[in-house]
């Protein structure tokens, strides 16, 4: 069990809850997402030999992502996922913070009304840190 908070899944309800992340090396992935973005190892095992599952959760989040090898169906090209959002309360803080731990981060910037900072994982795939001034 983990930190991270849990949710009741209310009638009709759908919650996104995992997304799988394609690397080409999972322990330089576990690490770069665990010491530097802060995220938590939910899991790491290997269940049949070829096979690892990593999930990790993000502070706060209900979803989590998963760094996989050898399971059936979830092969994608490292690299190859776009945009995933983390969002935050004060991006500069956020931003600050992701800048300590060495993560090669973009300027804030203001899209009319919503500010975004872009990084990549250390295989390419690219995150964006989002904050709304009005969600609380």
């Amino acid at each position: 069990m983990t930190d991270n908070p849990v949710p009741t899944v209310p009638p009709n309800a759908m919650l996104l809850e995992l997304v799988l992340v394609p690397v080409s090396d999972i322990d330089r992935a576990k690490a770069f997402y665990a010491d530097q973005l802060g995220f938590t190892v939910d899991v790491d095992v290997e269940p049949s030999e070829g096979v690892r599952i990593v999930q990790l959760t993000p502070p706060g989040s209900y979803c989590s992502i998963t760094l996989s090898a050898g399971l059936p169906g979830t092969q994608m090209p490292p690299g190859s996922l776009r945009g995933l959002h983390l969002v935050v309360s004060d991006i500069a803080a956020a931003r600050a913070k992701l800048a300590e731990r060495g993560v090669d981060i973009g300027p804030v910037e203001d899209v009319g009304g919503v500010f975004y900072a872009g990084f990549a994982d250390p295989d390419g795939n690219t995150w964006t840190l989002q904050h709304m001034p009005w969600r609380r």
